[in-house]
């Protein structure tokens, strides 16, 4: 699907405080934030053909990024070589659990440099940034949002593009991906604003949040 301003999903669409509280009472309640992440990561997984690909996934410092490591430890498990490329130092607690995993399966981890090259990379994973972003990136996210749109590589948005806003979908620097995969529930911001510029194709994948 390509997101427009008109698309009938954007009447299911859900504001991002709408969506935490959701995930909280889900985490509460229901299911464990480390099941939550595996299941995104591998909703992702199964959103993509990875035949002959070597994906490259650039990670953030929160839950967005810790769905990257737990993706990168499934695509270890099918045979599929990733790197990780990481724009922060930091990790939510779940990250870090997933991130040790994927090291575990042998799979490569950097830091993200300005000189660092994406030019050979046939996919991009983009996980820096969640939907509550809004402004202008820091400095290192901002190069590499650059140097992914500089690439020519297939680039997957891993719940929202990097950058952009996920109740208003504006952006003053953003990931423009080939394909964007929400997690849980849509959100108002991948519809509106600069989404429809910034996101070629757009899914939904359901990993058993619970809506409030």
């Amino acid at each position: 699907m390509k997101p427009t301003p008109h698309s009938p999903e954007l009447a299911q669409a859900i504001s991002v405080q709408r969506m935490r509280d959701s995930d909280a009472y889900t985490i509460a309640h229901l299911i464990p934030s480390k099941e939550l992440m595996y299941r995104a990561a591998m909703g992702v997984f199964e959103s993509v053909d990875w035949q002959g690909k070597t994906p490259v996934i650039l990670c953030g410092s929160g839950n967005n990024g810790g769905d990257g490591y737990a993706l990168a430890g499934i695509l270890a498990d099918h045979g599929i070589p990733s790197k990780i490329l990481r724009v922060s130092e930091r990790f939510s607690e779940d990250g870090a659990y997933y991130y040790n995993i994927a090291l575990s399966k042998g799979v490569k981890s950097e830091y993200f440099a300005e000189n660092s090259n994406l030019s050979d990379a046939n996919i991009i994973v983009d996980c820096i940034l969640g939907t509550g972003f809004y402004g202008f990136p820091r400095e290192i996210i901002a190069a590499a949002i650059q140097k992914i749109n500089e690439s020519k590589a297939y680039v997957v948005s891993v719940d929202i593009n990097s950058g952009m806003n996920g109740d208003t979908g504006e952006a003053e620097l953003a990931v423009r991906s080939d394909l964007t995969v929400s997690i849980g529930y849509y959100k108002t911001g991948h519809f509106i604003g600069k989404a429809p510029e910034l996101i070629g194709e757009l899914v939904n994948i359901d990993i058993g949040i619970v809506l409030i």
